[in-house]
C-alpha cells in the first residue's frame, strides 16, 4: 500500500479506541525518534475508530506497563480519527485488521489510501499471517506486556525505514 521511499513527516498510529494499543505505540516511537535525533523530523499522533473513550486517559494497565518499562504515558488522551487526519499524515499505521479495513474505508481518496499499512508490517518478527497487535483490552495484565514487547520491537524497525527515508 504505502511507498517506502517517500519521506514521512508526521505518523499516525490507530487502534479501535486509542486507550491501549495505539498510545502505547505513540509513546515508545516518540522516545525512540527522540533516541535517534529524529524527534524534530517526524511527529507522532494517535487515535481510535471508535468514540467511546474520547478525551480519557490511557488504560491504566498499558500505562502500568509502560511506567515499568521507564516510559512517560502521562500526557495521553483518546481521540478518534476523522478524514482530516489523512492531509496531515504522511503515513497511518493500523494496529490490526478491523482497523485497517476502517481506514481504508474513511479515506477520503486513493492517494490517501496509499498512506495507510499496518504497524507491524514493521516487525521484523511478524510473519505474513502475524500482522495483528493483539488486543489487550479483555485479557489480564500479560497483554499489555505481550503489546509493548511487539510495540518495542516494530518501533524499532520503523524508526530505521524512517531513517532510510
Amino acid at each position: 500500500m504505502t511507498d517506502r521511499t517517500q519521506p514521512v513527516q508526521a505518523v499516525a498510529l490507530v487502534c479501535l479506541g486509542n486507550i491501549c494499543r495505539s498510545p502505547t505505540a505513540q509513546v515508545v516511537l516518540e522516545h525512540d525518534l527522540a533516541a535517534a535525533g529524529l524527534a524534530d523530523v517526524v511527529s507522532v499522533a494517535s487515535a481510535g475508530t471508535g468514540d467511546w473513550h474520547v478525551g480519557q486517559r490511557m488504560d491504566a494497565r498499558a500505562a502500568a506497563a509502560l511506567q515499568m518499562a521507564g516510559y512517560d504515558p502521562s500526557s495521553h488522551r483518546a481521540r478518534q480519527i476523522d478524514a482530516s487526519w489523512f492531509d496531515r499524515f504522511d503515513l497511518l499505521l493500523a494496529m490490526d485488521e478491523q482497523n485497517l479495513a476502517d481506514l481504508l474505508t474513511l479515506a477520503p481518496h486513493d492517494a490517501a489510501r496509499e498512506r495507510v499499512a499496518r504497524f507491524r508490517s514493521y516487525d521484523p518478527a511478524a510473519g505474513p499471517g502475524d500482522q495483528d497487535v493483539p488486543d489487550p483490552w479483555f485479557g489480564g495484565d500479560g497483554g499489555f506486556d505481550e503489546v509493548l514487547a511487539i510495540v518495542q520491537r516494530t518501533t524499532g524497525g520503523l524508526v530505521q525505514a524512517l531513517r532510510e527515508r
